[in-house]
């Protein structure tokens, strides 16, 4: 597998926007507008994400779950920190659904290879369809063994170009012992 070949998915709330507390939501999910624009970006994510949307091509894509208010608050977010401009990703890559086991259908249309979420019951969903699984953030329960647990944007980008390296035959095992 070539680079440009591989197909990342990322998550937006607590991997792209920043949020609460383990297992919390996007700290703007109660607030108004104010909060949406006060609220900064996960540290390192837009500059990391810029350099895997070169890397793989433009092929990067935003997969979110979150109802219609939050899905506006959203997209005011992107907006607001230019993230399109800022990180090369087409503006077109941007995927909402409704419910969590709904990122399995927009995975399986964008035949992704990579995925990135800081929820461990989504990465379930995609088990056995997504080769690469990475769940960011702190957790409260320890990672499965078959995903790799990423603490922040800079091991995740060294996590993502690790299985692009090796042909995309890295195993979570590789990827965790990577230095944190």
């Amino acid at each position: 597998m070539t680079n440009h070949e591989s197909r990342l998915g990322l998550d937006i709330g607590r991997v792209i926007i920043t949020g609460d507390q383990p297992g919390g939501d996007t700290s703007f999910i109660g607030g108004g507008i104010d909060d949406v624009l006060r609220t900064p970006p996960v540290p390192g994510a837009l500059e990391s994400v810029a350099r895997l949307v070169a890397l793989c091509g433009g092929r990067v894509w935003l997969v979110s779950k979150c109802g219609p208010r939050m899905e506006e608050k959203t997209r005011i977010w992107l907006d607001h920190h230019r993230f399109f401009d800022v990180t090369g990703m087409p503006a077109s890559h941007l995927r909402f659904c409704r419910e969590r086991p709904q990122k399995r259908e927009h995975a399986e249309a964008l035949g992704l290879t990579h995925f990135v979420d800081d929820r461990r019951d989504v990465l379930e969903h995609l088990r056995g369809l997504v080769p690469h699984l990475f769940l960011f953030g702190p957790q409260r329960e320890a990672p499965p063994g078959w995903v790799a647990h990423v603490a922040g944007w800079a091991e995740t980008e060294a996590a993502i170009q690790t299985t692009m390296n090796r042909g995309g035959t890295a195993s979570a095992s590789q990827i965790v012992s990577l230095p944190r």
